[in-house]
């Protein structure tokens, strides 16, 4: 029997468009791609809760996936909006529904704040690129989502906001010295939530889309000089993602096979549908 998720795509029309205009993948579509790597064969739904007037399942209707998925999102989660709050009352039902979840980034967030945690904007600035030397809490070495997973590792990532308040039933996961929460696990009222600051779904291509999207606004917070030095950039991860043997440009960047090889760094995606999903599936 082949697992049926659900995967939420917590952008708004608008960003999925920008997203698209840049040549980026929508984070949904982005998501599906991956799933369907992971655990070939299974189904996939993408919902837009963002968009006006969706139509967000509830109760019985959200017992019927096995595994419910949430994507990044360009939206910001402690300021109310109508874009948002459906989003938070609907991960609030996937835990009553005790149908288990994951998700990178914004998911983490949506996670925290559905079981009464608390975000804020990181006083850092934006986390971007890639998160380094993200290492396991002692927690988080034994726990199931990371089972294969190095305890020190780096990531992609692409954040503004980040979780400043854990509720009761989560544990901290992982951290890093820019974000205190990389990762979390969330227990709340019967239903699992393994949440990710980091995103497993990028790839050098994607990302590189990614800040061909953000260009004006990195160049604006100081990542880069001007424009073309932003471009030079994206241009620099398009042709390692085209040819991964320039070691040049791996030496370059600072990244190895945490970030160029997929089995490495989807590990936790594979890990929450082998350990949470298929034991759980209810058909």
């Amino acid at each position: 029997m082949n697992p049926r998720f659900l995967v939420v795509d917590g952008y708004s029309r608008e960003g999925r468009e920008d997203l698209r205009a840049g040549g980026a993948t929508p984070a949904g579509e982005l998501y599906k791609k991956m799933l369907q790597s992971c655990a070939p064969g299974c189904e996939v739904e993408i919902l837009c809760p963002a968009d006006p007037g969706a139509k967000l399942p509830s109760g019985a209707a959200i017992e019927q996936y096995d595994g419910i998925a949430w994507t990044g999102s360009s939206l910001t989660i402690f300021k109310p909006d109508p874009k948002v709050t459906p989003q938070i009352e609907f991960a609030k039902a996937a835990f009553e529904a005790k149908v288990p979840s994951f998700g990178s980034c914004w998911a983490a967030q949506i996670a925290v704040i559905a079981a009464g945690g608390l975000c804020a904007e990181n006083p850092k600035g934006r986390e971007m690129f890639i998160a380094r030397k993200v290492a396991l809490t002692d927690v988080g070495r034994g726990h199931p989502l990371y089972s294969g997973k190095k305890s020190v590792f780096d990531a992609f990532i692409s954040h503004d906001d980040e979780i400043t308040h854990l509720p009761a039933g989560a544990v901290l996961l992982a951290s890093n010295d820019f974000t205190r929460v990389q990762s979390v696990a969330v227990t709340h009222k019967g239903g699992t939530f393994w949440g990710l600051q980091y995103h497993p779904e990028y790839d050098l291509h994607e990302m590189a889309r990614l800040c061909y999207c953000r260009k004006q606004k990195l160049t604006d917070k100081g990542f880069f000089n001007d424009m073309d030095k932003a471009q030079a950039f994206v241009d620099l991860l398009e042709a390692l993602h085209q040819d991964p043997s320039r070691r040049d440009i791996a030496w370059l960047l600072g990244v190895d096979e945490d970030i160029t090889n997929a089995d490495v760094r989807q590990a936790e995606v594979r890990n929450w549908i082998d350990l949470l999903v298929l034991p759980s599936m209810r058909h």
